[in-house]
């Protein structure tokens, strides 16, 4: 195999694209193709990574730190609709929105580190290389199944089957201790519940002994009755 140079920020993001489930078993060209143009970006805690309504030239891909995307209401609340980490990408989706503008907020929740990738490199990518624009439909397809699914399970689970659910995904990643990645207000908005309904849930779980801990940081005590809870919110596949 021919070795091919590249510019140090091109080279890194190729790395950790390699590992990233859009490009995994694919052709490294494909990695490089998407790598041309990377800039790298560091970010403050709070700094405004983009805005809604700014035109949308790049998408990110995180090296370390965390970055959220967020929307305001029209009464000024702001509801936090995901958390990024490491190795993920950032506004993918809206490389191909046909208005061109980014639909969402997106801001550092800690120190970042990330790479802006190009959109024309992007679309060139998937115009000369359909196993790419297969793999960037799948991975849409799926965001899409899984906001379809996230609005039945808003409207048809109570309260504590979503509390549930969610601290139980949260276990899949950080163990039986669990940090939770919004604060209280944002993650009522986040589960389609009220804040009070929430603050409630988890006073009223510490006192069964479901879960103990306070404010962000929490541990899941009760394991089997959390999960007996989070299968009545979750489909078959």
């Amino acid at each position: 195999m021919t070795k091919v140079n590249l510019p140090p920020e091109e080279a890194t993001t190729v790395s950790i694209l390699l590992q990233h489930p859009l490009v995994t078993g694919l052709d490294a060209t494909i990695a490089r193709l998407l790598a041309r143009g990377a800039q790298a970006k560091e970010a403050e805690p709070g700094e405004i990574v983009f805005r809604e309504g700014d035109e949308a030239r790049s998408y990110l891909l995180l090296e370390s730190g965390e970055v959220e995307v967020f929307r305001y209401s029209h009464d000024g609340d702001e509801r936090v609709f995901h958390v990024f980490e490491p190795g993920q990408l950032v506004a993918e989706a809206a490389m191909f929105m046909p208005h061109g503008r980014y639909p969402m907020w997106a801001r550092a929740r800690s120190t970042s580190r990330f790479f802006r990738l190009q959109r024309s490199s992007l679309h060139h990518a998937c115009q000369s290389q359909p196993a790419l624009a297969m793999s960037m439909l799948a991975g849409l397809s799926s965001a899409l199944y899984g906001q379809v699914n996230k609005v039945d399970w808003i409207t048809s689970s109570s309260a504590p089957e979503r509390l549930a659910n969610y601290l139980l995904q949260l276990k899949e990643r950080q163990g039986n201790t669990v940090r939770l990645p919004l604060n209280q207000r944002q993650l009522a908005a986040h589960l389609g519940m009220r804040a009070e309904t929430l603050s409630r849930l988890f006073t009223e779980w510490q006192t069964r002994g479901y879960v103990a801990g306070r404010r962000c940081d929490w541990k899941l005590q009760n394991l089997p009755q959390l999960q007996h809870l989070a299968t009545l919110a979750q489909r078959p596949f």
